[in-house]
């Protein structure tokens, strides 16, 4: 099952693992559900923050990559 939806950021915490760059990231859905994923760099926007409009790329109801939002869509 592949989908995107709209969120919003709720929480971003990088770290590193021997010297990996990984990310956890919180996000609340429109549906005021929330979901987290710890991601690899390369699937996160460089900089993201909390507050900030994103699409999130789900694979089998999990997230494997967030985007930031153009800000075109209808809200």
């Amino acid at each position: 099952m592949l989908g995107e939806a709209d969120a919003l950021v709720v929480d971003v915490r990088p770290f590193d693992v021997h010297g990996v760059g990984y990310v956890d990231v919180t996000v609340a859905y429109r549906d005021r559900s929330t979901a987290s994923a710890r991601l690899g760099l390369e699937s996160v926007p460089e900089g993201l923050a909390a507050g900030e409009q994103v699409i999130v790329r789900v694979v089998a109801n999990m997230i494997v990559a967030i985007e930031r939002s153009t800000g075109d869509e209808a809200g």
